[in-house]
């Protein structure tokens, strides 16, 4: 077990060890969940593993450009 301290903005920095025996790598998205009054951090799944589960899937850049379109527009929908 490994320590880490919470700075003033509460971020901690996952020890490296911790990281590489769960998988998880630079700029990959994690959950955070409170659970039984214990804060518990894991890797986010892929979504875009998920690919085809809902039909014909389009390459993975065509799929990412047009979430992230669709996301932009919902943003600037809601301002």
């Amino acid at each position: 077990m490994t320590s880490s301290t919470v700075s003033s903005k509460s971020q901690i920095t996952l020890p490296a060890a911790a990281c590489r025996e769960v998988g998880i790598k630079p700029h990959d998205r994690v959950l955070i969940e409170v659970r039984g009054g214990a804060i518990v951090v894991r890797a986010a799944p892929d979504l875009m593993s998920l690919k085809g589960a809902l039909g014909e899937a389009l390459p993975p850049d065509v799929e990412a450009s047009r979430a992230s379109r669709a996301v932009s527009r919902r943003v600037k929908a809601k301002a």
